[in-house]
């Protein structure tokens, strides 16, 4: 059975290198490389949003994604169109692979303007661009769908029954090395024009913050099955 290659480790004070496609053409000030900002980002997000192109078409799907170091994994039924095609190539390529643009994004903050014009929001991206391909090695598989539901409740996979081999076979992964990479951030209050300060318009940012409610257990859970601490740290 063919292993994917890992990326070798870096450390995290190793920002990632710029290139044309992670320059932003607008509020480049805005920019940033640095890996741990990225990893932090990506870690604190529960669903990315997966562009490619269909036939000549752009396609964007959001799923769900987990992260092992420099590697995503993102996975879905053998039978989607985005891993099926990662797992075809033309005949004259010897490398199969699907062009990919991973992103996510959070929003912290509405940033309300004296002006229209100037109402913005705060908030902090990540924009992933590579060729996915279909994880392939058994122990891989499994590593990273143990990623998949850490990265939404860590450590709920040791604390599940791990997916058996029908499951593993009805289910596909795809991996995107973390080598095109950027960050983008905004931050503040609002930008107004020196000549609109005197406007008698309420202008400030609202916060937004993630939250969560009270767990709800399943009717039919057995008699003496506690919530687990790790969902009372949550």
């Amino acid at each position: 059975m063919e292993t994917t290659t890992q990326p070798a480790a870096t450390p995290d004070s190793a920002p990632y290198e710029s290139t044309d496609r992670t320059v932003p053409t607008r509020a480049r000030e805005r920019a940033a490389y640095d890996r741990a900002l990225v990893h932090a980002i990506l870690d604190e997000s529960y669903v990315c949003h997966l562009g490619f192109v269909r036939d000549g078409t752009p396609v964007v799907l959001p799923t769900l994604f987990g992260r092992v170091g420099e590697r995503l994994y993102v996975h879905g039924s053998t039978g989607s169109r985005p891993l099926r095609m990662a797992g075809t190539a033309p005949a004259e390529e010897t490398d199969p692979g699907l062009p990919v643009c991973l992103t996510v994004t959070h929003v912290d903050g509405l940033v309300l303007a004296r002006s229209a014009f100037h109402h913005s929001i705060n908030y902090r991206s990540v924009v992933v661009h590579g060729v996915a391909r279909p994880v392939t090695d058994p122990e891989e598989k499994r590593t990273a769908l143990d990623a998949l539901v850490d990265h939404v409740v860590p450590g709920r996979a040791a604390d599940s029954r791990p997916a058996n081999p029908k499951e593993l076979a009805a289910t596909a992964v795809l991996y995107l090395d973390l080598t095109e990479v950027s960050a983008k951030m905004r931050t503040g209050g609002p930008n107004d024009e020196p000549e609109d300060m005197d406007l008698p318009f309420w202008s400030g940012v609202v916060p937004l913050r993630k939250g969560y409610d009270p767990v709800v257990p399943s009717e039919d859970l057995a008699p003496g099955i506690e919530v687990p601490d790790y969902l009372i740290e949550l």
